[in-house]
């Protein structure tokens, strides 16, 4: 083991080449961070992922390890770590597949691939801990929910996370992410310490939040000329997301001030009465509104006003299909450790499992999920044990079911656990077109199960039907499709044609609260265009369902960046207006008020408008005329879609065959996931994977089980193939065994 040249290094591994480290004398000055003596570690964590640390030294002149705050999945292994203390000139070395030149003053991390092109460039300022690196004139994105969007350069973000930002009422709440991705191939997740990042100039930087807290230093750089491999590194570090229950996917209704036991279970009622499909009923606690679930803020005793007998209530609204979940807020600033922990009764206030076991009585009255508010002034890694403990709590009492939680506030690694939601954004034409982007971000900051609140929270004189019927549409291809807001009446399908706001609940609420005028409130337009996007989002349950599986296997998000699967194409690069749900539909949200006509960017390819099925090319912008139950969707050639029928709910029995939709135009493959959708058997061979391939030459289509896989009752399936373009329409029997035919 040793290195070329005549310096000699502190540490050596194999691979290393150079002359520039040299070993710790009296006369050669170490390695200092802000005034403290330290050490650089760098490793191959894959293929594509470097991992640079400095650790201090103590007064052993131990470098100390990297604590484990619960982000990382595990620790990264790969091979042994250069390690080094001293540098005194220019030197290469070699590092799994990079290149590393490294010089000494400022200190420079120059990282080239094995063809010897230079991936990023490095510069960590010693005085203060911070990292220059260059984002190479190319689009930027990441960093989590919230602040400028899409493309974040020309911004600092201080990564402060919450509510208290000056762009709230559009752009939302903030859970910020250090993980930065470069449209030109590469990306940044900063684990250690927390910092902001400037990106206001050619050359970002990354800046320690305070002084004394740099070290150690711990990140990670991601080099990838494929977007989706860039995503997987990431859910390699930090957890690839958690299979939520498939129920989560349907409808969420939320609701605010509640007058008695009757509205609650009147309400319930009329979803299933009228035909709305509804899965999750959501109630807010008291505090935030005058009469909530519970008795006030923290509180988990019922107010009794509402909920004077809850168990049976909840036996009632479960026997109609619903799923429950309650609001939650005050949790403790320094919450630690995991609910599961032997120290559940100790009386530790910041204790998770004695925090979780405050919560115990009232779950185990049949509560489903938990909306997790608040948190606005914890830690991030507090933030991470909270949504940890809504994720491991729940299972403790009801081992083998999937939990659900809805989360204001979350870091790196929430996405093992959670769902986020946007916070409390005005109701506003500009709220929803910020919306678009904001989701498309988070999706690239690795978090996939992401929505707003449907309609906006806070009620503005802007919050019309148009504009309530707009952002539905959205929502219904948003992976958390939920209804929420301030005088939350308006949040429901059937209020735009009754003439009553219900409780306003506006007072001392921002200055831009206010209702919209009482015509708005005669409108019957309304009501069937939720119900076309309901049972639309419930039709198509087995494509979203199937993109779940993948994001939870890859690291995808069901939101996409046209940037993931058109990354070669500068206009689809930059579109922040559009996206992609899955790989195979382009969704285009109508966010103007009064809109006749929806300019969107198809990208190279044949494409299909979802609604009339007129086939045209792509790698063009075109304008799409629009009414308003219109929101413009298109289909890629090639794609294969499962729909399934409509549903009230998704466990909902039903005899109906699933349908195979087609578009022509180029050969395609889609492969069907299917789970019992609540526990986690698919871990242990409960799940089906059903592979359908079109030759679209020879108009054939191949029905087969992936290998390993095996069928799910019902074992004989009649399958209804079509192809919309068309009007072709024919049946398969599939039985498990390969079935193959010509169209």
């Amino acid at each position: 083991m040793g290195a070329a040249g005549a310096g000699a290094l502190l540490l050596t591994k194999p691979g290393w080449t150079g002359s520039g480290f040299s070993a710790l004398t009296a006369q050669t000055p170490g390695l200092k961070v802000a005034g403290l003596a330290a050490e650089l570690a760098i490793s191959p964590v894959s293929a594509r992922t470097l991992r640079v640390s400095l650790l201090p030294l103590n007064s052993q002149e131990q470098a100390q390890p990297i604590p484990d705050g619960g982000v990382l999945v595990a620790s990264p292994g790969g091979e042994a770590p250069i390690r080094i203390r001293s540098v005194s000139a220019e030197s290469n070395l070699a590092c799994g597949t990079f290149e590393l030149k490294i010089l000494p003053q400022p200190l420079t991390l120059i990282i080239r691939d094995q063809n010897q092109a230079e991936l990023q460039r490095l510069q960590i300022d010693m005085s203060d801990g911070s990292v220059g690196f260059l984002t190479q004139g190319a689009p930027v994105f990441g960093l989590g929910e919230g602040g400028p969007q899409f493309d974040r350069r020309g911004h600092d973000y201080s990564m402060k996370h919450g509510q208290g930002t000056p762009d709230l009422a559009t752009i939302g709440a903030r859970v910020s992410i250090p993980w930065l991705v470069g449209a030109g191939g590469w990306a940044l997740f900063f684990h250690l310490p927390f910092g902001s990042f400037d990106l206001t100039a050619n050359e970002g930087r990354f800046r320690p939040w305070a002084s004394g807290t740099a070290l150690p230093m711990d990140f990670f750089l991601v080099a990838s000329h494929e977007p989706q491999e860039i995503l997987a590194e990431y859910a390699r570090l930090t957890g690839f997301p958690h299979m939520p229950p498939i129920w989560s996917l349907g409808y969420q209704q939320s609701h605010r001030t509640l007058a008695n036991r009757n509205e609650v279970m009147s309400e319930a009622r009329k979803f299933r009465e009228d035909r709305l499909p509804c899965d999750v009923l959501i109630y807010l606690g008291t505090g935030f509104c005058p009469s909530g679930w519970n008795r006030g803020h923290g509180s988990f005793t019922f107010n009794q006003e509402v909920f004077p007998d809850p168990q049976r209530m909840f036996e009632e609204l479960h026997k109609e299909h619903f799923k429950l979940a309650l609001h939650v807020v005050n949790p403790p600033k320094h919450l630690q450790g995991r609910a599961a922990d032997a120290s559940g009764g100790s009386g530790d206030s910041d204790s998770a499992a004695n925090y979780w076991s405050k919560h115990l009585e009232v779950f185990r009255l049949g509560v489903d999920g938990w909306w997790a508010d608040e948190g606005d002034s914890l830690d991030p890694e507090v933030c991470l044990a909270r949504n940890r403990m809504y994720w491991e709590g729940p299972q403790v009492e009801r081992p083998g079911l999937r939990p659900y939680t809805l989360n204001r506030n979350g870091y790196a690694g929430m996405q093992r656990y959670g769902w986020l939601w946007s916070g409390d954004i005005d109701s506003t034409w500009e709220a929803l077109r910020s919306q678009v982007a904001v989701g498309i971000n988070t999706g690239l900051s690795g978090m996939p199960y992401w929505g707003t609140d449907t309609g906006g929270f806070v009620t503005t004189p802007e919050l019309t039907g148009e504009l309530y019927a707009r952002w539905f549409q959205f929502s219904a291809f948003c992976p958390l499709f939920r209804s929420h807001g301030r005088t939350w009446k308006l949040r429901r399908p059937w209020q735009w044609n009754t003439g009553d706001y219900g409780p306003t609940e506006l007072k001392g609420y921002g200055p831009n609260s206010g209702l919209p005028g009482i015509k708005e409130l005669h409108n019957p337009q309304i009501e069937p265009i939720c119900r076309k996007y309901l049972e639309l989002r419930y039709r198509l349950l087995p494509y979203t369902y199937t993109l779940v599986r993948e994001a939870h296997d890859t690291g995808l998000p069901l939101m996409r960046a046209l940037w993931l699967h058109y990354d070669d194409d500068p206009r689809a690069v930059v579109r922040s207006d559009q996206y992609l749900w899955g790989r195979d539909l382009l969704v285009a949200p109508v966010t103007e008020e009064g809109a006749k006509t929806r300019t969107l960017y198809l990208p190279r390819g044949t494409w299909y408008d979802f609604w009339t099925n007129e086939r045209m090319e792509g790698a063009r912008e075109i304008s799409r005329p629009v009414d308003l139950a219109t929101m413009p969707l298109y289909v890629r050639a090639g794609a294969i879609l499962p729909f399934g029928p409509v549903k009230q709910y998704t466990a909902e029995p039903t005899e109906s065959p699933l349908m195979i939709k087609i578009y022509p135009g180029a050969d395609g493959e889609f492969t069907l996931y299917e789970d019992d959708g609540v526990t986690f058997d698919f871990l242990k061979d409960g799940e089906m994977w059903l592979r359908f391939a079109w030759k679209d030459r020879a108009r054939r289509l191949a029905v087969s089980l992936r290998a390993g896989s095996k069928m799910r009752a019902p074992h004989r399936r009649t399958i209804k193939v079509n192809l919309p373009a068309e009007n072709l329409t024919r049946e398969i029997v599939f039985e498990g065994n390969p079935v193959e035919g010509a169209l």
